[in-house]
């Protein structure tokens, strides 16, 4: 048994989660290396990132599985603000965004990161992620690709947890069916 990630959150196991690392600490080497240093959107495009990142850790820690749907879709809806702002960039810069099928054979860095990201239960307290390209227009489109992915994980987990809801019932309905048998076994 690997007892070194034995006591690890589950949110820590999830792609979803695992995948919003990378895009979080790029982007904060992205904005300070391409975005004019007294801009707003520096910290907007560090917020929105880090909030696709922690709202999974928080929501997983609720005991309403309600709840924890909400938390990741503010992650998710995080990501789409954050994705929002790399096409700006991308379009103000003359960036050409690359399909999936382009990134794949021009960023070699996306390999990687899966890799790492799938040799791994859970991620490294310090996980060694490939350099940020050196140019802007590969940046941009490695960070595009990572969000899409994440993005879509995590609306894969948002409709995991909402079939879970649907079979298990909610945080409400246990705690009602507990107060009913609680009631019945002392009536």
């Amino acid at each position: 048994m690997d007892t070194e990630n034995f006591s690890k959150a589950g949110y820590e196991y999830l792609l979803a989660y695992k995948l919003t690392v990378p895009i979080y600490d790029y982007t904060v080497q992205f904005v300070k290396k391409y975005v004019k240093w007294n801009s707003r959107t520096i910290d907007q495009m560090e917020q929105a990132a880090r909030s696709g990142m922690q709202n999974i850790i928080e929501g997983s820690k609720q005991q309403s599985l309600a709840t924890y749907i909400k938390l990741v879709g503010v992650a998710r809806g995080s990501l789409e603000e954050l994705l929002k702002d790399y096409e700006s960039y991308a379009r103000q810069n003359s960036i050409p965004i690359w399909n999936k099928d382009k990134s794949k054979r021009e960023i070699g860095e996306i390999r990687e990161i899966w890799e790492l990201m799938t040799r791994n239960k859970v991620l490294p307290k310090t996980p060694y992620f490939p350099p940020l390209p050196t140019h802007p227009y590969k940046a941009v489109n490695l960070l595009f690709s990572l969000i899409k992915q994440a993005s879509y994980l995590q609306d894969k987990l948002i409709s995991s947890l909402r079939e879970k809801h649907l079979t298990e019932g909610g945080f409400s309905e246990k705690l009602l069916a507990s107060r009913l048998k609680f009631r019945k076994a002392h009536h």
